[in-house]
């Protein structure tokens, strides 16, 4: 029986710091804090019961221990890098893929993955049958050299140097909440500050602008006052606030973009008709070259006749809910 192994996070630290003999060069690689890199070696010194690493003079030195084992550590790594290699040089031939076969890399926040992209992915890989589509779905923008990726898909401002960049469509915001509680309400929700007696959802996951969309510039567009902003569930993905949404958990502040599907099913309803625009968009972006070859300009072309529909989905589903219910008020 293989004995059980301490957190592969915190082997990776170790290596990359006894590399560099600096916590700081270390964090820098592994693109984390100083201290991130501190408690991952920490934990690997209360893990193995013994001292790694020594401060002398401000400078960080290896222990015998941490010499012992440095130099396995980082042959093991090495090991899984190559044998990694060799996986990707299998998939991208021809015995790995099939022959004439295309492998499509597009790193997709998780959000727009969910929400968006994996509805409609049938579409294209029904078109595009000679293109094998790989998702990699993470919030932290993506090195494109390392990570293999061909395009990722991106919301922001569409700010990204160095690179091509093409929007797909803009974004606003809206109140979202289940049928459910809008038949549990008197009349729906005819006004906002009605808003008072209700559970908010907050969607924490815009970390990457100053421009925050929140209750509290929502509210303020509406005109109300008064109503706890600060109270309620929060959520660091947005795709968590509109699940939580459609389980009847609260009012969320959602994008429409990533809700029209849900409220054409009837999953959700937008309850009034105020509608904050953003200085914010889903973007196409990648290494110019990219954009060159036929599996990237297959997907563009794909991706920005979904983007029109889902624009003209989004207003249309705005406009036919109110409509509908001035009618029926």
């Amino acid at each position: 029986m293989r004995r059980a192994l301490p957190s592969l996070n915190a082997l990776r630290a170790f290596e990359v710091a006894a590399r560099h003999n600096n916590f700081k060069l270390a964090a820098d690689e592994l693109r984390v804090t100083p201290a991130a890199v501190s408690y991952q070696i920490g934990s690997l010194e209360t893990y193995l019961g013994v001292e790694l690493f020594r401060r002398d003079n401000r400078m960080m030195h290896l222990t015998d221990a941490g010499r012992l084992i440095a130099s396995g550590i980082a042959d093991g790594f090495d090991r899984i890098a190559s044998t990694l290699d060799e996986l990707d040089a299998y998939v991208h031939s021809s015995a790995g893929r099939g022959r004439d076969r295309e492998v499509l890399t597009i790193d997709v926040a998780p959000a727009f993955a969910s929400k968006w992209l994996l509805p409609r992915l049938h579409k294209f890989t029904a078109k595009v049958p000679d293109v094998d589509v790989r998702i990699l779905a993470k919030r932290e923008l993506t090195d494109f050299a390392d990570d293999g990726v061909d395009v990722a898909i991106r919301f922001g401002h569409g700010r990204y140097s160095d690179l091509h960049v093409e929007k797909l469509f803009d974004e606003a915001v809206t109140p979202i909440c289940s049928p459910r509680r809008m038949q549990r309400t008197e009349n729906g929700l005819p006004t906002p500050p009605d808003l008072g007696s209700q559970i908010l959802l907050h969607d924490d996951s815009y970390f990457f602008t100053h421009f925050r969309p929140d209750w509290d510039m929502w509210l303020k567009a509406a005109n109300v006052e008064g109503i706890d902003t600060l109270a309620g569930p929060r959520f660091s993905l947005s795709e968590l606030a509109v699940q939580a949404s459609i389980e009847d958990c609260g009012i969320a502040l959602g994008r429409l973009g990533l809700t029209c599907d849900d409220v054409a099913s009837g999953k959700l309803v937008y309850p009034f008709d105020l509608i904050i625009f953003l200085d914010l968009g889903y973007y196409l972006v990648g290494p110019p070259k990219a954009f060159k070859t036929p599996k990237v300009g297959k997907l563009r072309a794909w991706l920005l006749d979904e983007a029109k529909i889902t624009a003209a989905r989004w207003r249309k589903s705005v406009r036919r809910q109110h409509v509908e219910r001035k009618t029926r008020h």
